[in-house]
């Protein structure tokens, strides 16, 4: 049986390898996106089980882009996780609105990333 895919989007080292290495901990292969403008490509051309984005980026806009992948009636029924710092009502929104189904603390996200698979899987 092969594994199910998971994509991760980071611009950070931490707690994007940190985040890798839980998810093949917990069965999934990895994919990763360190540029923001391919993640939309990446997203439907690979078709993972799950994306996870850290919407703390530099440079482009990632927000545009998981709005790209919900547009696109191919990519558009796959559950995207965010995780952030301390982010604000407005990010939150923002978010939610580009179709972050749901946004973990960046510090939290390592220890509890079964429990939000599972809700965001659910969600979806």
């Amino acid at each position: 049986m092969t594994q199910p895919l998971a994509l991760i989007f980071y611009e950070q080292l931490l707690p994007g390898s940190q985040l890798i290495h839980r998810m093949q901990d917990l069965g999934y292969r990895v994919l990763t996106v360190l540029d923001v403008e391919q993640f939309a490509a990446v997203v439907a051309r690979e078709k993972p089980m799950v994306v996870v984005v850290d919407l703390r980026v530099r440079k482009g806009n990632i927000l545009e882009e998981v709005k790209a992948v919900k547009a696109n009636g191919e990519t558009s029924h796959i559950p995207i996780l965010g995780m952030a710092g301390d982010p604000d009502p407005k990010l939150l929104a923002a978010a939610q609105a580009a179709g972050v189904a749901l946004v973990a603390h960046v510090s939290s996200i390592g220890g509890q990333l079964p429990q939000l698979l599972e809700h965001v899987l659910r969600v979806e």
